[in-house]
């Protein structure tokens, strides 16, 4: 067998790229692939999508089980398609239907287990056994819209006649006629203030809808504190109990030591005071000692001695003999 240095380096090279795109391939579609997939693939037909969105989860009885890979629009009906994982059942007469998740909108797709079986992977739910969500920020846009159609006047007078030939009815009814009577005059008089009020309610829809992710959001965020505190319970618990254990403690030594500590406080008071009452002479001192260290330091600077000049001091020259004209007396200061 060659060296793999004797090899040709085209045909390695050519054998590596195409290893590492098939590998790339694999890893976008990994779970199309047999065995090491995530799940079992099902479609589910609805008249309307009800907010149901690619990665929303797949329920069954509460217990999140798959989820949804995409929504497309079929031939006049909204197709689901979604993944279920492996170990979850269900017969061949299920039926789906579209939840709502939180109360900002978000929704899931529950599967109503039925019938014998196992439904084949790649099978569809009919239209007949699905039910689609109605949609909440709809529900109160459709509110605001049908409110502000219904005239008021006519409702009142339709009433005020109704409660006319009623009129030797019995008590009873002839009572709950008059109510109804009042009720719609009360609507009729309030009319722009419940169109005003309606407007606003519809206003709030739709921020809540834009912000919809925004408060996902902050709820997961939520939810993940609180899941870490639930996680470190003890070791708060123990942080919590020590406190309990060093307050005790902090307790019995001041207790044992009050006539020790009583004074030293005292004490402690007064040199404090008179530290207060000396503060300008204290930054005073602190001011000037600055110089005096500088000046200090520069005369120790040299050595193990006082470093210092004395201006006109001549020092003595060297002691030489007599007639030796070579050497000279130095002039000027001395160190």
């Amino acid at each position: 067998m060659r060296p793999f240095r004797e090899r040709n380096p085209v045909t390695i090279g050519a054998i590596g790229l195409t290893t590492i795109a098939v590998l790339i391939a694999a890893a976008f579609n990994i779970k199309d692939l047999p065995l090491i997939g995530d799940g079992e693939e099902y479609s589910a037909a609805f008249s309307e999508a009800g907010g149901l969105k690619s990665g929303d989860e797949v329920r069954i009885a509460g217990v999140k089980v798959g989820k949804v890979d995409e929504v497309t629009l079929d031939d006049g009906h909204v197709r689901v398609t979604f993944r279920v994982d492996g170990g979850a059942e269900f017969g061949t007469r299920t039926g789906a239907a579209i939840r709502v998740k939180t109360i900002l909108g978000a929704k899931y797709l529950a599967l109503r287990p039925e019938g014998k079986g196992h439904m084949e992977p790649g099978s569809e739910i009919p239209l007949k056994r699905t039910v689609a969500a109605y949609d909440v920020v709809e529900a109160f846009s459709d509110l605001t819209t049908t409110s502000e159609k219904v005239e008021t006047e006519r409702l009142a007078t339709a009433l005020d006649t109704m409660s006319s030939a009623f009129e030797d009815s019995p008590a009873e009814v002839k009572a709950s006629i008059k109510g109804l009577s009042k009720i719609s005059r009360t609507v009729a008089s309030r009319d722009q203030q419940l169109r005003e009020l309606l407007g606003h309610a519809d206003g709030v829809t739709d921020v809540l809808a834009d912000r919809s992710k925004e408060f996902t959001d902050m709820v997961k965020d939520g939810d993940l504190l609180f899941k870490e505190i639930n996680s470190r319970r003890e070791v708060i618990h123990q942080v919590l109990q020590s406190s309990v254990t060093l307050a005790v403690q902090l307790s019995g030594l001041v207790k044992d030591n009050k006539k020790q500590l009583g004074p030293a406080l005292k004490r402690l008071d007064s040199v404090v005071d008179i530290l207060q009452r000396n503060q300008k002479s204290i930054d005073r001192s602190v001011a000037l000692l600055a110089p005096y260290a500088r000046m200090f330091t520069n005369t120790l600077g040299n050595g193990r001695w006082f470093d210092s000049y004395i201006q006109n001091m001549v020092a003595p020259g060297p002691i030489t003999p007599r007639g030796d004209a070579s050497v000279r007396p130095s002039s000027g200061g001395s160190r």
